[in-house]
């Protein structure tokens, strides 16, 4: 009979075998689960998920729930392209809440992942996933339905694409991490950490929102740290015939909303876009700034609430060029802006920079009729330019250092306050102060101020439009106007000073006007052309009342013929010459006129009567005009060798002539231009022209220009053997006053009178008596010479 011990360890032995069956079960389980999920996974991934999918590796624990997936590869719909792809993913499960139909995924981490997003036309590459796995809405829930919970979410270094061959677009970011609180079912929001990386050029965005999954209502903070906007040139190359951008984004901003509604976000905080710039290929920028900056308290559209601490654009710059059909603006988008109609007119295509402008216009639209208030509104240091290549001769203009200053633009002021202030390139400035009811913007003063601005510089239009250059004047126009209720009560006063018509210019670009007639009417006492303009009326409509300028026409027809002789025998000459005397040179000519050849006379009798005297030459040439007249000048007289006359032949100084007036909008030369430049995005004589001459022509044919300039002075000093009292200085290049290359006198010492009086005759100065109002602006306008 076995004893009680013997049976016991009997039994210990059978539950030992059990027990380590059970484990070697278990153990052979668990090995063979592993590779049986990666066979189930691979094998029914098209009837469950809807993709192709494959996996190196699967670890799955029953028991805890633990699922490890290694190097994890989801295809897309129906081809061997990568969809999404990740080195890692594990998820828990919830196993004990199988039993309730609770699918709950307590936590879910994506290492390294990299996912693609493709749209073509309207349709994305996940759409078809979103369909297979759509509820079906008809049923209605029940609790006796399956619960799902996607909890603790984590994606750590990721990399996302985005792909769109229609404009076309390719994009990604990366050093993507995700941290959210997931979703479940019996909770409407989620809480969400997110950082990534601009994966074309610089940046960082980071920061974290609520979503609420029931109502669609958000809460957001987010930081964007110098994130490189190159991502907008795809965009733009569908808009533009030509052209980049580039520019760096810069925020911290606080926004909540809803994502059915746009007027709902209510935001503050700081934005910024840094660094801007528009260019086309490798040219000069068209339109940039350092930065513009949006410091909000509070936007809210939909409450009407608009209140920003300060809007400060600083250093814009801007160049408008209009050519003989087109501006460098339609040339750019097409005329009238057809790129832009066109690809908003695509139902297919989506275009971000449209997308930005109309959110912007619906964020923005209220903004008139809503409670704003703009502590500090300015643009700083702008510089901005005007060139017309529409005429015989390119006119061009800026404005710089441009500022625009108004504190507290504010809805509940009375008042609103802005002033401008800016110089004008290459001479010249002007001021406007605005002060406007915020409430109705048909109650407002406007007073404004344009000084000191040469006339010649608008010789281009002069000589297209008249045949008569200016070679002196100084326009200033002076307004002021009160706006009540739309009308208008206003005096616009214009001053030209010292006006003087220069040789008429023959060319094929120019029309006709008698500008020494027409002078010799609207010019008044001193040499002074001083008009009051009066306009009155509705903004919509204003009147300018014409009999008053016929007025003053005809009391300097009737009047000042009377007063003649007096201002004849005034002496004044109203300009302070001191120890400076000037020479002008007309543009590509190194020949003296008569009276300057008798003043030079006069300078070297002076030099003879003092030995030990000497005179500093300066020459200040105007280079760049200098250089485009010869430039033009040699690309015609190719086309005058190429079409008029064999290579053989002399080159007479008839042809030169012809040369010299043949427009450039001759529709000839303008062909022959086109043909040679062969480039479509130049859109001006001067840039095709440039390519046909070579820069070491024009170089070479300014450097004897000067050379010739130089002898030509020196001649009559050379023939007294007095030229080693004329020292010349270094040549200045510059942008003269009256628009022209001059050389410029000076000595030491005490000029005789009669030197003085050679040089008023010579440049034919009004010794008229003038006004005594204007004696004081004369001489300042005088002292820019």
């Amino acid at each position: 009979m076995q004893t009680f011990a013997a049976i016991m360890k009997k039994r210990q032995k059978k539950v030992l075998v059990i027990l380590g069956s059970i484990l070697l079960v278990v153990a052979v389980f668990l090995i063979c689960l592993s590779p049986i999920a990666k066979w189930l996974i691979q094998k029914y991934d098209v009837p469950i998920v809807g993709r192709e999918i494959t996996v190196s590796w699967v670890y799955v624990n029953p028991f805890t729930g633990f699922v490890h997936l290694s190097n994890v590869v989801v295809f897309e719909d129906k081809s061997d392209s990568v969809f999404f792809k990740a080195k890692s993913l594990s998820a828990n499960l919830a196993m004990y809440k199988l039993f309730s139909k609770t699918y709950d995924i307590t936590s879910l981490t994506i290492n390294k992942p990299t996912g693609f997003v493709i749209q073509e036309q309207q349709v994305y590459n996940f759409f078809d996933l979103i369909e297979k796995h759509r509820a079906d809405e008809s049923k209605k829930p029940t609790d006796e339905q399956v619960k799902f919970s996607l909890r603790n979410i984590t994606i750590n270094n990721g990399e996302f694409h985005y792909v769109e061959d229609l404009t076309p677009v390719n994009y990604f970011i990366n050093n993507v991490y995700i941290k959210s609180t997931g979703y479940r079912y019996d909770v409407d929001t989620m809480d969400v950490d997110f950082a990534f990386s601009s994966g074309i050029g610089s940046g960082d965005i980071e920061g974290s929102t609520t979503l609420n999954l029931a109502n669609q209502n958000y809460a957001l903070d987010v930081r964007v740290d110098t994130f490189d906007l190159e991502l907008i040139n795809q965009y733009l190359k569908d808009l533009t015939n030509y052209g980049s951008m580039s520019a760096f984004l810069v925020a911290d901003l606080q926004a909540t909303g809803n994502f059915k509604s746009i007027d709902s976000l209510s935001t503050r905080g700081y934005l910024a876009i840094k660094n801007f710039r528009f260019k086309v290929d490798n040219a000069d920028d068209l339109v940039s700034f350092k930065k513009l900056e949006f410091a909000v308290n509070l936007l809210s559209p939909k409450k009407l609430i608009y209140d920003f601490d300060s809007i400060i654009l600083s250093e814009p710059y801007a160049r408008y060029e209009l050519y003989d059909h087109l501006d460098n603006v339609q040339a750019m988008f097409g005329a009238g802006g057809e790129k832009v109609a066109e690809v908003n007119a695509d139902p297919n295509k989506f275009n971000l920079i449209i997308e930005v402008a109309k959110l912007v216009e619906k964020v923005s639209r209220n903004f008139l009729r809503s409670q704003y208030k703009v502590g500090r509104f300015a643009v700083y240091n702008g510089n901005f330019e005007f060139e017309d290549y529409s005429l015989g001769e390119k006119f061009e203009i800026g404005f710089s250092p441009f500022n625009i200053l108004a504190d507290s633009v504010d809805k509940a002021q009375n008042r609103v306050n802005l002033t401008v202030r800016s110089g004008i390139d290459p001479y010249g400035e002007f001021a406007v102060a605005l002060s406007i009811d915020p409430e109705d913007s048909s109650y407002f003063d406007l007073n404004y101020q344009f000084q000191k601005i040469p006339l010649p510089q608008f010789n281009p239009y002069f000589l297209t439009f008249t045949s008569y250059p200016l070679d002196r004047g100084t326009l200033e126009f002076i307004g002021n106007w009160k706006v009540r209720a739309s009308q208008i009560e206003s005096v616009n006063h214009l001053i030209i000073l010292d006006p003087r018509i220069a040789k008429r210019k023959l060319s094929g670009d120019n029309g006709w006007i008698p500008m020494p007639l027409a002078m010799a009417f609207i010019r008044e006492r001193g040499n002074v052309i001083d008009y009051e303009i009066p306009i009155k009326g509705d903004l919509s409509d204003p009147k300018f009342n014409v009999w008053d300028a016929i007025f003053d026409l005809l009391k300097n027809i009737f009047i000042k013929p009377v007063t003649t002789p007096y201002r004849m025998d005034v002496k004044t000459t109203e300009r302070e010459l001191e120890n400076s005397l000037s020479i002008n040179w007309e543009h590509q000519k190194s020949g003296l006129t008569k009276t300057e050849e008798k003043f030079v006379d006069k300078i070297v009798d002076f030099l003879k009567e003092n030995p030990e005297a000497k005179i500093n030459v300066q020459s200040n040439s105007y280079a760049i005009k200098e250089k485009e007249h010869i430039l033009l000048y040699e690309a015609k007289k190719k086309f005058f060798f190429a079409h008029h006359k064999a290579a053989d032949e002399p080159y007479a100084e008839d042809d030169s002539v012809m040369v010299e007036r043949l427009s450039i909008k001759d529709q000839g030369f303008v062909n022959y231009l086109n043909e040679q430049a062969k480039d479509t995005t130049l859109h001006t004589a001067q840039s095709k022209a440039a390519r046909l001459v070579d820069a070491s022509v024009i170089n070479a044919k300014y450097g004897k220009l000067e050379k010739a300039r130089e002898v030509a002075f020196l001649e009559k000093f050379k023939a007294e053997k007095v030229a080693t009292q004329v020292v010349f200085l270094k040549t200045k290049e510059v942008i003269p006053f009256y628009g022209y290359s001059f050389f410029e006198i000076t000595y030491p010492g005490k000029l005789p009178d009669y030197l003085r009086e050679a040089f008023e005759e010579m440049n034919e100065f009004n010794k008229k008596a003038p006004r005594e109002a204007y004696r004081a602006k004369r001489k300042k306008n005088a002292a820019k010479e």
